[in-house]
């Protein structure tokens, strides 16, 4: 097809392309459609397909719910009966919380509401008192004057009940942000020591950001809606057990009243959560495109391939379809409370018909009448309220499983404690038979993997891009833990040892670093904050080693200059100097085994040169030995670099391919094999030669 051919287009609907255009369309067809008229807000002459038609363009339309989800799933298909009854198990996790965070202030707390429940109780008892003492026998001036009592007794429970309502908040509002603080921190705690392959598996990452986020705002809300609950539960038994008390006629149908919004509210919840899990793949899509719609870090190549209209035209579509589930699930919970209210109000008039009979059989003197009625019109506004904080409580309870099940999945991926240590400073490292495969994935990334690595050599890692080298480096360094095989150093498999004992004697210098938002002298500590260096002397060495020392001096601050833009007045650095400060991050660790993958990638032919050649002398000295050991190689390095002109000095180079080692050997061994390495060796060499003729 010449450039000048128009190119071939394929109706697509939400779900993809048809299922003609299906059969034949390459995959760069998929996103194209049939020519519209473009707007009239003159946007360019640019052709945009309708929402309503496009593919989906960031992740797919199809994607299946977490994996995590499969519990609540069952929750959601269970009885409400069987619901209602896992209620307490949910509150009891908010219970745990609140009486860690203050074992006082909860049993005050509890005692408040309880007090300000038997006020209530008092309160109704008292303006029954009044209405007998007014109407038993008429209101003469002789009856008033003979209810104040009972009226200064109404007056006593009210302000009572002001009282401890008031001085439940206090409390209330000290437990919630410790309740939080300590869920927080639980979080924290448990996922900082999660495998690292844990955060390759897309649905613990999707875990990770509902329970930190929904989960926790989740246990706030529970605190204050669990006070509120005992405190309307309270007050309506009080209610009730008020109009039994005046005729335990009245106990029943008020009762239906209760049932029945109840179970409105009950169903809503449970609705609105199983919309949550219908919606969460989507929601976890319309998140994505949002930040890379307002990140800073894709404004500039957004811009650059003029993709901004497309990708707010896929928000605008997922947003859609959102909306509509939210429109469908509110127009379904209406239709339950309407049912629900109805036959409250149902059961409401009841209780006032029963109350008429009783007063038209003379079942009910008409003084006690009138105290039955603020009991009745009591119970109908503690039910509300009780009613509420059910609903409430009952959908937050939802989403606190989010928060259960990230702490439950967060413990099952951390490795096994051990009182085994690792060996210290190892002189070799042996990988038996590994084999790694990253999670969601069948095919391993790594297969039968047999290497042995000494203390003081430099191994370089080579091959092309997919062939294992990263994922081998992670696996000699401990990071991760192989699915077949064993990873030894000096004998001992570091999968059976304390994390923390390999990880501590490990450093690594990453193709992207991170980024800390903190000054440049702490983005360099960082690599080993507990190091002592009163004089500044190791900072010096690994700045001026790693050619970071060029980088700090232009910077306004010099070495305190904070480098974000999320803070004011801070800096940031090109992709070249966040690098060196990464390789000076790597450098001062000063660990007995460094893995750097990629570590000049961004960087120029000099500053490259000058970093590996501190690298491999860092592994043949003595670092901070002590005397008499000058002479004792205390360093391994694993470089990983398709940069092969860097590697000719290394003590071997490994070759993969497809997750195999295909040839080990010198520079000067695998060019005379005359196979890949020798292969990508002159593919890189001839176009320096082309240049250079």
């Amino acid at each position: 097809m010449s450039a000048s051919s128009p190119v071939p287009t394929q109706q697509v609907s939400a779900t993809g392309i048809s299922a003609q255009g299906r059969r034949n369309a390459s995959p760069q067809q998929v996103l194209v459609s049939e020519p519209t008229t473009p707007d009239r807000k003159g946007r360019g002459d640019r052709e945009r397909p309708p929402a309503e038609a496009a593919a989906a363009l960031v992740g797919v339309d199809s994607l299946s719910r977490p994996s995590w989800a499969a519990v609540d799933e069952q929750v959601i298909a269970a009885s409400l009966w069987t619901t209602i009854r896992a209620l307490p198990a949910g509150l009891a996790v908010v219970v745990r919380l609140v009486w860690r965070a203050s074992p006082v202030l909860t049993s005050l707390a509890a005692l408040l509401q309880l007090a300000s429940g038997v006020s209530t109780a008092l309160g109704l008892f008292a303006t029954a008192n009044v209405f007998v003492a007014l109407l038993e026998q008429g209101p003469t001036p002789q009856r008033v004057l003979a209810s104040l009592p009972a009226l200064l007794w109404v007056l006593i429970c009210h302000v009572v009940r002001a009282l401890l309502e008031s001085a439940t908040a206090v409390v209330q509002g000290v437990l919630r942000p410790r309740a939080e603080h300590l869920a927080r921190c639980d979080l924290h705690e448990t996922v900082v020591a999660v495998e690292l392959a844990a955060f390759d598996d897309a649905d613990f990452d999707e875990l990770v950001r509902r329970g930190s986020g929904q989960g926790v705002a989740a246990i706030g809300r529970c605190v204050d809606g669990g006070a509120d609950l005992l405190s309307s539960l309270v007050v309506l038994v009080a209610a009730v057990v008020t109009a039994g008390v005046l005729n335990p006629w009245l106990v029943p149908v008020l009762s239906l009243a209760v049932v029945a919004d109840g179970w409105a509210a009950l169903r809503v919840s449970k609705l609105r959560y199983e919309s949550f899990l219908e919606t969460v793949t989507r929601d976890r899509r319309l998140s994505i495109v949002s930040r890379l719609i307002t990140s800073r870090s894709k404004a500039a190549e957004l811009r650059a391939v003029t993709a901004q209209r497309e990708l707010v035209d896929e928000h605008r579509r997922v947003g859609r379809q959102l909306a509509d589930e939210a429109v469908r699930v509110q127009q379904r919970s209406t239709r339950v409370r309407l049912v629900g209210r109805a036959a409250g109000g149902v059961g409401t008039g009841i209780a006032y018909l029963v109350l008429g009979l009783l007063l038209y059989r003379g079942g009910m003197p008409l003084a006690l009448a009138g105290a039955a009625v603020v009991a009745m019109r009591t119970t109908n506004s503690a039910l509300y309220s009780t009613m509420y904080a059910v609903n409430r409580l009952y959908e937050d309870c939802f989403y606190l499983t989010l928060f259960e099940t990230l702490l439950d999945q967060a413990g099952q991926r951390q490795r096994p404690a051990s009182d085994v240590l690792a060996p210290t400073d190892p002189e070799v490292i042996e990988l038996r038979g590994v084999s790694y495969t990253y999670p969601g994935q069948d095919r391993p990334a790594l297969r039968d993997v047999n290497l042995t690595i000494r203390r003081g050599e430099v191994i370089a890692l080579v091959g092309e891009n997919g062939s294992g080298k990263s994922t081998l480096g992670r696996l000699i360094t401990g990071l991760y833990l192989p699915s077949e095989g064993q990873v030894l150093w000096d004998g001992v498999d570091i999968a059976t040892v304390d994390q923390r004992s390999v990880h501590t004697q490990i450093a690594m210098i990453m193709q992207e670093p991170a980024r800390w938002p903190m000054t440049a002298t702490n983005n360099i500590r960082i690599g080993r904050l507990d190091a002592p260096d009163p004089t500044g002397a190791r900072w010096e060495r690994a700045v001026h080693a790693s050619g970071a020392a060029e980088v700090i001096s232009q910077l306004p601050a010099r070495e305190n200059t904070m480098l974000s833009r999320e803070f004011q007045g801070g800096h940031d650095l090109s992709g070249g100097q966040w690098q060196r400060l990464g390789i000076a991050r790597g450098m001062y660790r000063d660990a007995a085994v460094l893995v750097a993958d990629e570590p000049t990638a961004a960087l120029d032919a000099r500053a490259e040169h000058a970093v590996f050649a501190a690298l491999r002398a860092a592994s043949g000295s003595a670092g901070e030995c002590g005397p008499g050991e000058a002479d004792r190689p205390t360093r391994t390095t694993v470089l990983v670099t398709h940069r092969l002109a860097n590697v000719r000095q290394a003590t071997r180079i490994v070759v993969l391919d497809r997750g195999r080692v295909a040839e080990c050997g010198t520079h000067e061994e695998l060019m005379a094999n005359q196979g890949i390495y020798a292969e990508l060796f002159a593919l890189q060499a001839s176009a320096y030669q082309h240049l250079g003729r």
